[in-house]
This record gives structure tokens, sequence and C-alpha cells, in this order.
């Protein structure tokens, strides 16, 4: 059996069924917490990223497989958002939720604002709900209002938007005020509103955040991205993010696609090249792609991140899933680096060997050790989602 038969497999007879059955048709959503020994919570916070991944990923499911019925299940989640998530006072979205739909968490963060974004236009792609893509456009508006400056994006607010500790994005003993990865994901979150709206602002904030990605973000030098900043962009921390950097050269690469061409459907990334935006971005992306690829593939999987000269072996889940879609893409980019698509052969034999839990009523571990020893980490966390998997099985298939 081959990658992309096994990688169908593993979505339509595991993950989804899996994701199924955390639906909670008592108060809505889904479910926030399964502990490593497969005890559910039903009393869990629920957060609103998971909440949203979990929409993107039925809504998309729902398209690239066409199964409609998984739209079922993306509704659950939409409805979830727009009555539970939604502020109706400030606007935006608040960070979580108590299990009955109550708010726990009224941070808004930049974050979960894209997310909910993210989610919500391909909501609006797969079922043509214009209230979904109403609902997309007045976050960005929050966004753009609320949680920025002349320079970039910020993170964290409070529920009335004056500015908090950015805790829950901050790591490694920093406190940063602009991250990567938030200006990462609001960029994922852009490419997928503007691919479904067509609108003009976005379009215009998403060309000003490549110009941020490449002047601010990437490190020439060293070839990386730097991960944490202050506010005028000052790296906090050595630190190499193996795994956001795989991630970004795919993602940056379907910015850029979807700027070229808008008219594409999900996850389809067109590699034209020939606008000036590809001729600047396309070295950074291949610098990121070589990089991880020399410096942090082992032949078999990639450790997490290097901080101040240390491998983190660490063998997380989301990390072996876009080191996939990294070479996958980097392999359609350019056919005759064969080596990108074994480099991603090899990245799913590890997973499917050490990181899909194969155990009934469970989905994949959070991460496992060099050798392939699971980590007794939640199977099921506000932050542990079907986005990265279901992703890396979605476009495998869409584009394999």
């Amino acid at each position: 059996m081959d990658m992309k038969q096994e990688i169908r497999t593993e979505l339509t007879e595991h993950i989804i069924p899996f994701w199924k059955s955390l639906r909670d048709d008592t108060y809505g959503g889904y479910y926030g917490y399964l502990d490593f020994d497969l005890h559910l919570n039903k009393e869990a916070v629920k957060g609103c990223i998971l909440n949203s991944r979990i929409m993107w990923f039925f809504s998309n499911a729902a398209m690239i497989l066409g199964d409609k019925s998984l739209l079922n299940e993306a509704g659950h989640a939409y409805e979830f958002l727009k009555t539970r998530f939604l502020d109706p006072v400030h606007g935006g979205v608040y960070w979580s939720v108590r299990y009955d739909g109550t708010p726990e968490e009224t941070m808004k963060h930049t974050y979960s604002n894209s997310f909910a974004i993210y989610a919500l236009s391909s909501y609006y792609d797969a079922t043509g709900d214009k209230e979904a893509l109403d609902i997309a456009l007045s976050l960005f508006r929050v966004i753009e209002a609320h949680m920025r400056d002349k320079e970039g994006y910020l993170e964290a607010f409070d529920r009335d938007y004056s500015p908090v500790k950015n805790e829950a994005l901050s790591e490694n003993g920093v406190m940063a005020t602009r991250t990567m990865n938030t200006i990462l994901h609001v960029m994922e979150a852009y490419t997928e509103l503007y691919r479904v709206s067509k609108d003009p602002d976005v379009r215009a904030r998403l060309v000003e955040i490549l110009g941020v990605m490449r002047e601010k973000i990437w490190n020439p030098k060293k070839k990386r991205q730097e991960v944490f900043f202050d506010r005028d962009y000052h790296s906090l921390i050595d630190l190499y993010s193996y795994g956001h950097d795989i991630e970004s050269s795919w993602l940056i690469d379907l910015t850029v696609s979807v700027l070229e061409n808008p008219n594409q459907g999900p996850l389809e990334i067109h590699f034209g090249g020939e606008t000036d935006m590809a001729k600047v971005m396309n070295p950074i992306t291949a610098d990121m792609r070589e990089q991880v690829l020399r410096l942090a593939f082992d032949g078999r999987s990639i450790p997490v991140e290097c901080e101040k000269g240390v491998v983190k072996q660490d063998r997380v889940w989301w990390v072996q899933c876009e080191g996939i879609n990294g070479y996958v893409s980097g392999y359609l980019k350019d056919k005759t680096r064969t080596d990108y698509l074994a480099a991603a052969e090899k990245l799913w034999d590890f997973t499917k060997t050490y990181v899909v839990d194969s155990r009934p009523g469970s989905e994949w571990f959070w991460y496992t050790d060099a050798s392939g020893v699971p980590a007794h980490d939640p199977i099921v966390e506000p932050w542990k989602c079907p986005y990265h998997n279901g992703r890396m099985c979605l476009l495998v298939l869409n584009n394999l």
C-alpha cells in the first residue's frame, strides 16, 4: 500500500471517526479533554482554537473527500462558535468557554481570532452560508482595528482590547510582544478569507504580511525564522523552530499561489513563480525546506526545535505532519526533487509506526522521543486537534 492510500485510510477510518465521537450533543461543540489513559472529561473547558480547527477540518474534509455528510459536523462547530464564542458586546471571539458554553477566558487574542476566520472562511466555501463569511469579515475588521499597530500584529488583549501579557503564545522563558507563530497564522487565515471572498482589503493586508515575514521575521544570515520578538521586532531568544519553518515553507507558497490565482480550490497550490511576489518569496521558502532537511531531518523524523544550540528531541505530532506537507509541496514545486518526496514518505513511515495511537478510542500521541516511545500527554486538549494531521491527510490526497 502506498503512502497516499495509507493516508486516506488513516483519515477516513481513524481520524474522522475519532473526532465525530467527541461531539457534545448536550451543550454543543466538541469535548475538550481526553487524557492519555483515554478518560474523557465532559466538563473540561472548550477552547476557541480547538473548536475552530474542528470546524475547519470537517469543512475541508467534506469538500476534498466529496462527503457532504461531514458538513453536519462542521455545522455543529459553527453553531457553537456563533452562539458561544462570539462576544456580542465587543466583537471578536473569546479564548475559551466552559463545558456548557458560558464564557471562561474572555481574553481576545489575535491567534484565536485568526483561526476563527480560517474556519469560517472554509465553512462558507463548503456550504455557501453567507452569514459565516460575514462573521469572518467582521473578525478581520476586529483584528485590523484593535489588534495591530502600524508595524504589524500584536497579540493578547482583554475583552475590550486593552493589551495584556501574551502568556498564551509566549514560551521558552520569554514574554513576547510579537510572535512569528501568530503572524504566520494571521497570514494563513487571511489567505483563506481572500480565496473565498476576493476582498481587496484582505489582499492588501496579505501583501503587507509577506513583507513583514520577509523583512522582520526571516533571518537571511541563519536562513531561518526568528520566533519571539519585542515590539520593535528584536529577537528575544536564539531559537530555531524546525516545525514552524517547514510549515511556513508551504503556507507562504500557498499565500503566494492564492494571490496569483484566487479562484483555486481548497488546499491547492499552483506554482507559477512568474510574479514579483513569487520571485521574492520563493528563495526564502526554498531555504526553509533545505535548512530543515539538512539540519533537522534525521532520515526518518524531525525534532521540534533547537534552543541556543541544543536540540529538543521531542518528535511532536504536528511537526511530522508539517514536514510531510512541506516536502510534498516542495516536490510538487520541483519534481526533480525526488529527495523531498522520499523525505515525506519516511516521515509518514515514522508517524504511522510511532505517532499514530492504535489503541481503540484514541487518535495520535502528542509526541514521542527520538526512538518512538510516546509521552503520556493528553490525546485531546485545547491545542491538540485534527488540524495538523487532518490537513496533512487532505493536502496529500488533494495534490499527489
